[in-house]
């Protein structure tokens, strides 16, 4: 059993939630007919509402996005569960200022079942509602099986587009246009050396999936989801360099190009370990003449305490690059 501080398991996503909320209630309110936080100004006169959702455990994922050239609200599930389709629809109409609504989700059937439900709810009200499935994990299928892909921390990067793009005054078919113009231009690619456990039992619970004393997995998913190989654990430099060759020859990166990255630690991987990967990474796409032009490096999507990190690398064109670069604050994010 992997040991936590909690009270009861069955309490540990609403009593996250009163605690998020007493910390930042100058940024984030909860609606009371749902567990929805949503920015506090909203709806924004003349923006588009960027709505998200997804299963609690991703810290600072989902709601520590909520805020500034960011998202406007966000479904909360209980721990790597789908919001249901009510609080997806209850979000999109809390937020809807008559410009329309986005909702930018991760390619896993339950969100996108209840996401496809919210959409049609809300339309049948006269709600216009776009929304963009991310699919970025290069792990989890091969490229001519692309729409069958994890989205994992290249949402991220979609999220901050967006919300810069909305803020700016855009429409809405502007707006999704950048949320699917990232995502056809990112790729990330991961790997784990340890679990992490669900909260099942009053001080913890077990482990998701068990990897031996030193065996590591490359393309495990966000959840624990079975990579694409099992092996002993290898040096920085050689893992970064199994992942981040996947990631370019998929798109593929070439020459030339500039990109963003995005360095993601899953839980418990330290600042110390992910500068050590980024340097080496920075010498990968220097030795093939592509640019880094805005870095990430930090925890930005994690899955509870899972040891390992992600790699995320954008395309970018001088509008990706502009909004990626502009000013952005919430809670959990900042960006200036």
């Amino acid at each position: 059993m992997l040991k936590k501080f909690i009270n009861k398991p069955e309490d540990v996503v609403n009593e996250m939630i009163e605690g998020y909320l007493v910390a930042h209630k100058d940024v984030v309110r909860k609606l009371d007919s749902s567990r929805v936080l949503v920015r506090k100004e909203a709806p924004i006169e003349g923006k588009v509402g960027i709505v998200t959702g997804g299963g609690s455990g991703h810290k600072p994922a989902f709601i520590g996005y909520i805020g500034e050239n960011l998202l406007d609200a966000v479904a909360v599930g209980d721990i790597f569960a789908s919001p249901s389709a009510k609080q997806i629809y209850d979000a999109i109409k809390a937020v809807d200022s008559g410009r329309g609504v986005l909702c930018v989700l991760g390619n896993y059937s339950g969100d996108v079942m209840n996401f496809d439900m919210a959409v049609e709810m809300a339309r049948d009200e006269g709600i216009k509602v776009e929304q963009v499935i991310i699919n970025d994990d290069v792990g989890s299928a091969p490229r001519e099986n692309r729409e069958n892909r994890r989205g994992v921390a290249g949402e991220v990067i979609v999220w901050k587009a967006v919300g810069a793009k909305a803020a700016k005054g855009a429409s809405l078919e502007e707006v999704k246009e950048i949320a699917q113009r990232v995502n056809d231009n990112t790729r990330s690619m991961g790997v784990a050396h340890s679990p992490c456990a669900v909260p099942s039992k009053m001080y913890g619970g077990e482990p998701t999936f068990t990897l031996g004393e030193m065996e590591m997995e490359i393309g495990v998913g966000h959840h624990g989801e079975p990579g694409v190989k099992r092996m002993p654990i290898k040096t920085a430099d050689e893992v970064t360099k199994m992942l981040v060759e996947p990631v370019l020859e998929d798109l593929p990166f070439r020459k030339g190009d500039r990109v963003s990255v995005l360095i993601n630690g899953l839980g418990s991987t330290s600042l110390l370990e992910m500068y050590i990967i980024y340097r080496k990474l920075y010498q990968i796409l220097k030795g093939r003449e592509i640019t880094i032009a805005i870095s990430f490096i930090g925890e930005f999507f994690t899955s509870l305490e899972m040891g390992g990190f992600s790699i995320t690398l954008t395309r970018l064109d001088k509008e990706l690059e502009s909004l990626l670069k502009s000013p952005a604050k919430s809670p959990l994010f900042h960006y200036c």
